[in-house]
């Protein structure tokens, strides 16, 4: 594909992402300030459509309350300003995604890195004017957090799908040269890191997987205590629409407080409080109906989650195992030791950013600390996921050994060389006359006893051909078995025709 319609293809991607995540905002604010609002200040509506919008990509915003609402609710001034940045991660992840597909595609299509920076860029400058029109006296941002952050959320996926792309077609360039030097590596070793990261995915998947069926499973189990919260909140139906969707918008933050739960060091929702399979600790909880799943108490099952992470890396390891070729009897230690390693560094390095993503702040005081600390969830993860790795890679395999896969692999190859359907061939061998000659020709016989057997060749010729004994040409021949068909039988009755 030509590297313009790349570009333009990818600028495009870049487009619909940013245009996409600002419509999710944007179209329920305009009803709100339709429906709920007497007398909306259309003016404010784009600030904060721009805020939000800001705030589910890990951009900080500084709140500040007006006077008259303070005045209304009776908060002390002291809390009137505060930062709010507990990003609801929707939107990171809608744009991230969106980034990674337009990389894998332009990769595909022959112009990996062209896709990656016109996406790039166009995203950049999208997000440059949503900061430089966005900001509002009562919620700010930094302006180069607001251009940085979005645009590395989109800048860093895509180049991650630009790679990914290019490793699975080839792109004649760099991609192919280190493929072709892990070849070269000697034994198992060139296969160690394409299956470190084949690892590091399969564990983030069964991470975050594991985490949204707890999440499930806490709002199923304490579906009470949501619907009281709910209740208790008092909202109306437009009221009670923008809870729920802003919840939705949350939903991926709650999944990556879970990962940190079942891991075993938790989260917190608030300044000195604690929700881990081991006890729970917080307090009185914000008056948000999705926070009823946490319990208030906890029990001895709850630390057999742990297991899970375990199990995720023995599942991993499992499917790595199958994936690494035999070279030699025995098998070495050493790639599998080295693969199992790095795996559990890499997923460990993966919920330190599963924390940083997933902290922040939704409130003045208490509130301003909430989610997962990075270093203890990244050395839990990484600990749990070498043990499952450990148990699978490091242990003897039962199956084929590698002289075994040898030979399949050569009746393989041999089987695919000879036809399904084979037969000897036969050797040609000229005609011979005298080995297919009849004799000399026989007497006419006695009438009404059929076709003289005189009119038959005396030897097997070409059409046309005289007899080789110069008796009959195949004229005279046709000729006497027209006569003896026609020859009337004994009985006077005609011939046999």
């Amino acid at each position: 594909m030509h590297r313009l319609l790349v570009a333009l293809l990818a600028a495009l991607d870049a487009v619909l992402a940013a245009a996409g995540g600002i419509a999710v905002v944007l179209a329920p604010l305009a009803l709100l300030w339709v429906a709920g609002l007497g007398s909306p200040d259309w003016s404010a509506l784009w600030p904060a459509t721009a805020a939000i919008w800001h705030l589910g990509h890990l951009v900080p915003l500084a709140v500040t309350l007006p006077d008259t609402y303070l005045a209304a609710t009776g908060i002390d001034p002291s809390l009137a300003s505060f930062t709010l940045s507990l990003a609801p991660l929707a939107f990171a992840a809608f744009t991230a995604l969106f980034a990674a597909r337009s990389g894998v595609r332009a990769a595909e299509a022959g112009a990996g890195i062209t896709g990656w920076l016109s996406g790039s860029l166009v995203f950049a400058a999208i997000a440059s004017v949503v900061a430089l029109t966005g900001n509002a006296a009562l919620v700010a941002s930094e302006t180069w957090l607001a251009i940085l952050l979005p645009s590395l959320l989109f800048f860093v996926p895509s180049l991650l799908g630009a790679v990914v792309g290019a490793w699975r077609v080839g792109d004649d360039g760099p991609i192919d040269a280190l493929r072709g030097q892990l070849a070269r590596l000697p034994g198992a070793w060139g296969s160690v890191p394409p299956l470190a990261l084949r690892g590091l995915a399969l564990t983030t998947l069964g991470l975050v997987g594991a985490g949204g069926v707890v999440v499930v499973a806490g709002l199923i189990a304490r579906s009470t205590q949501v619907i009281g919260i709910y209740q208790a909140s008092n909202a109306d139906a437009i009221g009670a629409t923008v809870i729920a969707l802003c919840q939705l918008m949350y939903l991926p933050t709650l999944v990556l407080w879970a990962v940190a739960f079942i891991a075993g060091p938790g989260f917190a929702v608030g300044t000195d409080t604690a929700v881990t399979p081991a006890a729970t600790q917080v307090g009185a909880l914000p008056g948000i109906p999705v926070l009823g799943a946490i319990p208030d108490t906890t029990s001895p099952w709850l630390l057999l989650l742990v297991l899970l992470p375990v199990g995720i890396g023995a599942l991993t390891g499992w499917i790595l195992r199958s994936r690494m070729p035999l070279t030699t009897d025995p098998e070495p230690v050493g790639p599998r030791l080295v693969l199992a390693i790095v795996v559990a560094a890499l997923t460990g390095g993966v919920g330190a950013l599963i924390a940083v993503a997933s902290t922040g702040a939704i409130g003045p005081g208490r509130l301003a600390h909430t989610g997962p600390e990075p270093g203890p969830l990244a050395l839990a993860l990484c600990l749990e996921v070498l043990v499952g790795l450990a148990i699978l890679l490091l242990s003897p395999r039962f199956g084929p050994t590698a002289a075994d896969e040898v030979t399949l692999r050569l009746q393989d190859e041999a089987r695919d060389e000879v036809p399904a359907f084979s037969f000897s061939p036969r050797a040609h061998a000229p005609f011979d006359r005298d080995e297919h000659a009849t004799g000399p020709a026989p007497t006419v016989s006695a009438p009404g006893t059929g076709i003289a057997h005189d009119v038959w060749p005396s030897s097997y010729r070409a059409p046309g051909e005289t007899d080789p004994a110069g008796e009959l040409s195949d004229d005279e021949v046709r000729a006497r078995i027209r006569a003896a068909w026609a020859k009337p039988d004994d009985d006077g009755s005609a011939g046999r025709g």
